[in-house]
């Protein structure tokens, strides 16, 4: 379970979500939690002129600017702070790239888990577009830690987590996932969802093959998953046909998800190199609840 949660925050309304799931996680499970802030990007080298990230404005950062920030921040997130457990609750603000510094934050701090939005952006602004923010996509790439999204305010999370779906291509990176949504129902004594998605978007094949295809899959899963979790019995199969994010997300609301958790990327190619994928980001931009994405195996048990 994550014992050091890093929340990278804009204090926008499109990180609210994030910080609801943050600060209740951290509760609930004794976590302590960091929130993190990049006032802006400095219009030259070591400028204290900046670019305030929210606004797009050139402020001048001093000590009276910065402790300004803080109290805002601190205002915004008041009710969260007041129900948080007294002395795990800490403010870490910079200024440069965001997601420099988020990663150099999450691994100076050693943090567990990086909790962040989708965007420094409106919703609808994220949904129009169909991607990622860029921030997201970078710290999701390099990140030695899992990385929970959330995208919506409304994500339903009601402070703890009783049924985890997991999503796997069979790929290697698909295992690293895996071994963390293990870990987190073990620890969390919940329900733990394994699912296939079978692809079938565009192509025309035979009801035979396709109930072939998905027996297949639930047997890999017994197989590759399932035999893994030693005396853990509360593990469900599933494997459907459609479009991969489709099928998630439906699946996901039918069994009233808390969290769903997929691999970063479904190729086999160099994490440093790989791009959060597609079916990650639909599910991002579409799930009702969060999701971690994760990408490397350094910190999932």
């Amino acid at each position: 379970m994550s014992k050091k949660i890093l929340l990278a925050t804009t204090g926008s309304p499109a990180s609210f979500g994030a910080a609801r799931v943050a600060f209740q996680m951290a509760k609930r499970y004794g976590a302590e939690i960091i929130v993190f802030h990049v006032v802006g990007l400095p219009t030259k080298a070591y400028s204290q002129i900046v670019k305030d990230v929210r606004t797009g404005d050139e402020v001048q950062v001093d000590e009276d600017y910065m402790s300004w920030v803080e109290d805002e921040l601190k205002n915004t997130y008041a009710k969260q702070i007041e129900d948080a457990d007294a002395g795990k609750v800490r403010f870490i603000l910079t200024t440069g790239v965001p997601q420099r510094e988020i990663l150099r934050a999450a691994r100076s701090e050693d943090v567990d888990l990086i909790i962040m939005g989708a965007s420094s952006g409106g919703a609808d602004h994220i949904d129009y577009k169909g991607y990622t923010g860029s921030t997201l996509q970078k710290v999701a790439k390099s990140a030695k830690c899992p990385v929970m999204t959330v995208h919506r305010e409304t994500a339903a999370y009601r402070g703890g987590f009783s049924n985890i779906l997991f999503c796997t291509d069979f790929s290697k990176q698909a295992m690293h996932a895996f071994n963390y949504a293990l870990n987190m129902a073990k620890e969390c004594d919940c329900d733990l969802t394994l699912f296939h998605a079978l692809d079938v978007g565009g192509k025309v094949l035979a009801q035979n093959e396709i109930e072939d295809r998905l027996i297949e899959a639930r047997n890999r899963m017994r197989g590759l998953y399932a035999a893994q979790a030693g005396d853990f019995g509360k593990i469900d199969i599933e494997a459907w046909e459609g479009v991969p994010y489709m099928e998630i997300v439906k699946l996901a609301r039918e069994r009233m998800a808390d969290l769903i958790v997929m691999a970063h990327h479904t190729r086999e190619i160099s994490t440093d190199d790989a791009r959060l994928g597609s079916t990650v980001e639909q599910v991002i931009l579409r799930a009702s609840c969060p999701v971690v994405s994760v990408n490397k195996p350094d910190k999932v048990a």
